[in-house]
């Protein structure tokens, strides 16, 4: 989620009082889970689907794995270094090199607007289609980039972030997902009103006939390690946290034991109760759930629901995104007029231009598994990082206490990483192309901005999210 308290509007760079501490367990337990729920497991779980076939199950399983490994690494980080942080931050201690520090900030901001297009396609698919009927389909695109203009506009007007309506949100969210799993566990266990339904447990076994089981399961897990990102950002709230050496790390393992729980018991639900290439053709896969398990239960609701939820998603990204392109040019590292404050609204007017723009471009010309393998091969690729800085930092010492990962770990998490990032994983070149674009456009900002004379050095800890 997008912390506003990260930007710094204090004259000349004044440091601000430390963040009040308000955040206890339970309501950091509520952000973990809030920050994680959203448009993956609403829209991209038939594309993972039509990648892996019925076996549904095993890319969030192994997704879960790898972000849990991940995630230790981000618990020592964040307990060594307490104050508001993010991976910009921990990089920059690590290595020092200011323009891998700005890669690594840029390629979190370009995952947070690839994300908010994918929610734009979802929130312009099937589950529209719930509510309005199949007309809408023709002027999809219209309506995808009406969403986008609306969230610029609901950015630029200013939003004020708060954790207590994260978790109305959060349950808004569970909402939706409780209602597949009650349902879809009935239909499964007891029967359902619909007499075409039979459910085919047999199916969670089968694999995409296209291609080897492995390559179909680590294609399938490059996309659905989508579903698992977003427990990163808590890293933002430790400096708010109550006793965070001791809340922290039990809320964030809790969070993505929960989270990856509901994937995992959808997953199986909706193998068994959809058939695999009608699930591949949707974008709005727990509506055919619904309509299977309980066809008597209002598609428009369930509909309103999901439509919520990718929303939530899609603003709080790019939220994040527009403060991360503003805190890059406050610290002068990319030309000043990306740093431009709006006089009456108090809010950065060009960033949210400038983010809004490429979101537009990017549901105008991609489609949802191609954004949303994009977001995870840059957090991938931006994790990959984060876990050898944990074991580069080993030998910067704190004076307090911290939780420190067995080193095992974050080997393993940037091996794991750096795996499905790579082709070997099956990722297909056009989402290398995507990021490189992307990433193309800060370097060239960047190097507009250096080559002008601009800031050479920069606070990392302004770039978090």
């Amino acid at each position: 989620m997008a912390n506003e308290t990260t930007v710094n509007d204090a004259p000349g760079g004044a440091q601000e009082p430390g963040l009040k501490k308000v955040m206890g367990p339970k309501l950091l337990l509520f952000f973990v889970v809030g920050d994680i729920l959203g448009t993956t497991i609403y829209s991209l779980t038939g594309k993972v689907a039509g990648l892996v076939g019925g076996a549904l199950w095993i890319p969030f399983l192994v997704a879960f794995v790898v972000a849990f490994l991940t995630a230790f690494s981000y618990l020592e980080l964040v307990g060594k270094y307490p104050k508001a942080g993010g991976a910009p931050l921990y990089v920059h201690k690590a290595f020092g090199v200011h323009f891998l520090t700005f890669v690594i900030a840029f390629a979190v901001m370009c995952s947070g607007i690839t994300s908010a297009a994918s929610a734009a396609q979802a929130f312009s698919g099937d589950y529209l289609e719930g509510i309005f009927g199949e007309g809408v389909a023709s002027v999809s695109w219209l309506v995808a980039i009406g969403f986008l203009l609306l969230l610029a506009a609901i950015n630029f007007r200013g939003v004020g972030e708060s954790v207590k309506m994260n978790v109305v949100l959060t349950c808004v969210e569970l909402t939706g997902l409780a209602i597949v799993i009650i349902f879809g566990l009935y239909a499964i266990f007891v029967g359902s009103s619909n007499p075409d339904l039979v459910p085919e447990p047999s199916r969670l076994l089968e694999f995409n006939s296209d291609t080897t089981p492995l390559l179909a399961v680590t294609s399938a897990t490059a996309l659905a390690f989508f579903a698992m990102v977003g427990f990163e950002d808590s890293v933002n709230m430790a400096e708010e946290t109550k006793n965070p050496a001791k809340n922290f790390p039990r809320a964030l393992l809790l969070g993505m034991v929960i989270t990856a729980s509901i994937y995992l018991l959808i997953a199986l639900i909706t193998s068994t109760l959809v058939p695999t290439d009608e699930l591949a053709a949707s974008d709005g896969p727990l509506l055919l759930v619904v309509k299977a398990a309980a066809p008597w239960f209002p598609p428009l609701l369930f509909s309103l629901i999901a439509l919520f939820a990718v929303t939530n998603t899609a603003l709080i990204n790019m939220l994040m995104a527009s403060r991360l392109v503003y805190g890059m040019s406050q610290e002068k590292i990319i030309p000043k007029q990306f740093g431009l404050v709006h006089r009456t609204r108090r809010t950065p007017w060009v960033s949210i231009l400038f983010t809004s723009i490429i979101a537009v471009i990017l549901v105008s010309s991609l489609e949802i598994a191609d954004l949303g393998s994009t977001t995870s091969l840059l957090l991938l690729a931006v994790f990959t990082v984060v876990n050898v800085a944990v074991l580069v930092l080993r030998k910067d010492k704190v004076e307090h206490r911290h939780f420190k990962a067995p080193t095992w770990v974050p080997v393993l998490g940037a091996l794991t990483c750096a795996f499905f990032a790579s082709p070997l994983s099956g990722r297909p070149a056009t989402e290398y192309i995507i990021a490189g674009i992307l990433l193309g456009i800060g370097v060239i900002f960047w190097a507009i901005n250096f080559f002008a004379g601009g800031r050479k050095d920069f606070d990392a800890a302004k770039l978090a999210k």
